[in-house]
């Protein structure tokens, strides 16, 4: 969960695609990340396979509402597998990693600190994992490195309490024993969601549903989450396959498939651009723009229109609090 308090020199993490493989990379991880937008039965095929969900949603916390939140599934007191609890603000994104990670064969290539930590923290309970995966100074400085900290504040703007910054949150949905299991830092027990059995897509099919239910507690056209799916990194099977087409002489596939590991690769070369704008202090450039604002007479009206946005936009989000309710 994203706060400004006790967060241990963690700072907030996007729901990017970009951002999470960049840090498996750092861990020596040979998977991806990608968008899920859908979660229809063929959009999850193109994927496969998958090797676990990480939900990204707007947190509630339970003591600021009257009404009960929605539940499902069953706690775990016994569960088998990986699970560490989230014991500072802001970790949430990494940790929902780890979580993840942690139910899949540590692989050849993961580094000596990854391959570590991991081996050091496999046998404690939840939350000694917990205090031990934020402990790691190499950990935090992988995941700050594409979330710098904020250089802009919002105090004195007179917002009402929780008005300043939204909360989310990351929980993971992984397939563990047989079952759909819910990883959320935030809970003291794992969360079993059931098996899969007869259903071709397997365990993603369950976790479709779960996640459907989930989305359906909010309030009609909220775009208050996002899904990403791990997967296996294409790119190397793309490239064998392709090698297969061309030797074969099969062009019409070989057309197909270069056209995929074009795309591939733009993708992979838009998350090295965003990440390196995400690496770069920006403060530079923004005192130069609101200086040359000032100097032209622009500065105080785009202030102003600045002001009545933000209050149209608070006003809009405690009607849709309201409605939601």
């Amino acid at each position: 969960m994203s706060g400004d308090d006790d967060s241990s020199g963690w700072q907030l993490t996007e729901s990017d695609p970009g951002v999470f493989t960049e840090l498996l990379k750092t861990l020596g991880v040979p998977l991806i990340f990608d968008d899920l937008y859908s979660l229809d039965p063929d959009t999850l095929a193109t994927l496969q396979p998958l090797h676990a969900l990480i939900f990204l949603f707007k947190y509630i916390s339970p003591s600021g509402s009257s009404a009960p939140l929605p539940s499902a599934g069953t706690p775990d007191p016994d569960f088998a597998g990986f699970f560490a609890h989230q014991t500072v603000n802001n970790a949430c994104a990494t940790l929902a990693v780890l979580n993840a990670l942690g139910n899949l064969p540590l692989p050849s290539t993961a580094t000596p600190d990854f391959a570590q930590l991991m081996s050091f923290a496999e046998p404690l309970d939840p939350a000694s994992r917990g205090y031990v995966v934020t402990s790691a100074d190499w950990l935090r400085a992988a995941h700050n490195a594409l979330s710098p900290p904020a250089a802009i504040s919002l105090d004195g703007l007179g917002l009402d309490p929780g008005e300043k910054e939204d909360a989310y949150h990351f929980v993971v949905y992984v397939p563990v024993g047989g079952a759909l299991y819910e990883l959320d830092g935030l809970k003291e027990h794992a969360v079993r969601h059931g098996g899969w059995d007869g259903r071709a897509e397997g365990w993603v099919g369950t976790a479709r549903d779960v996640v459907e239910t989930r989305i359906g507690t909010y309030p009609e056209g909220a775009l208050e989450f996002s899904l990403l799916a791990l997967r296996d990194d294409p790119l190397p099977a793309l490239q064998a396959q392709l090698w297969q087409a061309q030797h074969s002489g099969d062009h019409a596939i070989a057309s197909e498939l270069l056209a995929t590991l074009d795309a591939e690769n733009t993708k992979r070369e838009r998350w090295a651009f965003e990440n390196s704008l995400r690496r770069h202090n920006h403060l530079g450039l923004l005192h130069a723009l609101l200086l040359a604002l000032a100097r032209s007479g622009k500065l105080t009206p785009a202030v102003d229109a600045a002001r009545t946005k933000g209050r149209e936009m608070r006003e809009m989000r405690q009607k849709l609090r309201k409605g939601g309710s």
